[in-house]
């Protein structure tokens, strides 16, 4: 939550850097990403196999470290200082520290450049900006801050590269305002091109004007979605890719007060889940990527108690589009959905307890095996086993403390 439905959220009152963008994805990925660099076990010997086995006995996965890298607020009490640096175990889930990158303020949302090589954050504060920290390839090094650029509102909370890979976009939460920066070959963000702010429709119940909490390329790269908690509205936009300018095509309205955070497509593209901040909803939407027109259902339960206690945050959805999870704050739980339909429908299975307070973001990890969820008020990332045929969530552990955990990101 945001302003005066969020006490815990706090706001305070250059460009330039080595070409990394030639270094592919799987080579920067594959041998590691940070001065931690990953580390392959050695496979266990195979077993042997009794003549009357139905079949064999699978030999066990391979252990590895990957990156993972931890957003927070740096002018809360108890705040972090910085971007966040670890790793993660890809068959336990446990997660270990490696750092911190310093310098940048209130980095409470992350992203990467689709080559792996640049990582973007907001900087969540009245004099909104959002800062490129370049990342060290197979030779090792440590991340590098290559510059902050203006994003001509107030209090961003999130940014999404654009799938070209040219363009930054972030969402001014305070402002009520979206903003585009370009793209340099080294990772670097340029001067920015364009700044849309949301002036109708009016704002909901409650709300004194737009909330841009939420801005995403669409999977079929027509379309960017800006999702506006203020004006209970999603706004949909086409980018000029040239230009870096967004110009608006449609938009669909939620019921007054719903309060629409996050939303996530179904890998089909075809559906996309919404999350429903201050009505405690979830609500399915189809997609036209033809129009870029998103048409919302009706709003579904959370299983996560009645509205004014439990606040969703945001949604995920598996690779293979089977099931869906929602982070619930306030109720401090995971719910479980299947999808259905071909995405056109989320069942309800279950709620499990997230292990911490107030998870305000969740994330799987590459895999698909494992879930993260950074929770804020616990100062805390707990991980889940993900069960690939009925998606049931397994607790890997114990939590992994982090000074107001806002956002995790794992590669």
């Amino acid at each position: 939550m945001h302003g005066n439905t969020e006490p815990s959220k706090r706001f305070t009152d250059s460009a330039g850097g080595p070409d990394r963008r030639r270094l592919n994805r799987r080579r920067f990925l594959g041998a590691g990403a940070l001065a931690a660099a990953s580390v392959v076990a050695a496979a266990p010997a195979p077993f042997a196999v009794p003549a009357h086995a139905a079949a064999p006995v699978p030999a066990r996965p391979r252990a590895a470290s990957r990156p993972l890298f931890l957003g927070t607020y740096t002018s809360a009490e108890g705040g972090g200082t910085g971007v966040g640096l670890a790793t993660y175990d890809t068959v336990t889930g446990a997660i270990s520290g490696a750092g911190t990158v310093t310098g940048v303020d209130n980095p409470s949302y992350l992203a990467v450049h689709p080559d792996g090589t640049t990582l973007y954050t907001v900087n969540e504060q009245q004099d909104g900006g959002v800062t490129a920290i370049a990342l060290p390839g197979a030779g090792g090094g440590s991340p590098t801050v290559l510059g902050t650029r203006a994003t001509g509102g107030a209090g961003p909370t999130h940014l999404s590269v654009h799938p070209g890979g040219d363009w930054l976009l972030s969402a001014n939460y305070t402002s009520g305002s979206v903003a585009v920066h370009p793209i340099g070959d080294s990772g670097a963000l340029g001067e920015r091109t364009d700044l849309v702010t949301h002036s109708a429709p009016p704002p909901g119940p409650g709300q004194q004007g737009p909330h841009a909490h939420q801005i995403l390329t669409t999977p079929d790269g027509g379309h960017v979605l800006a999702v506006d908690l203020g004006n209970d509205t999603v706004y949909t936009y086409r980018l000029d890719t040239s230009a870096g300018t967004l110009a608006q095509v449609s938009y669909a309205r939620l019921r007054p007060g719903a309060g629409p955070r996050h939303l996530a497509f179904h890998p089909s593209g075809a559906f996309a889940y919404l999350a429903n901040e201050l009505d405690n909803t979830v609500v399915v939407c189809a997609y036209d990527p033809a129009t870029g027109e998103l048409t919302p259902g009706e709003p579904q339960s959370t299983g996560a108690g009645q509205a004014g206690g439990n606040f969703p945050a945001q949604l995920v959805v598996t690779g293979d589009g089977a099931f869906a999870y929602l982070a619930n704050r306030g109720h401090n739980s995971l719910t479980r959905y299947a999808v259905e339909a071909s995405g056109a429908r989320l069942r309800l299975l279950d709620t499990v307890p997230v292990g911490g307070d107030f998870p305000r973001q969740l994330a799987l990890s590459p895999s698909g095996d494992l879930l993260f969820a950074a929770n804020q008020r616990s100062n805390s990332v707990t991980v889940f086993h993900v069960d690939p045929d009925s998606g049931e969530l397994r607790s890997a552990g114990a939590a992994f403390p982090s000074p107001v955990a806002v956002c995790v990101l794992p590669l």
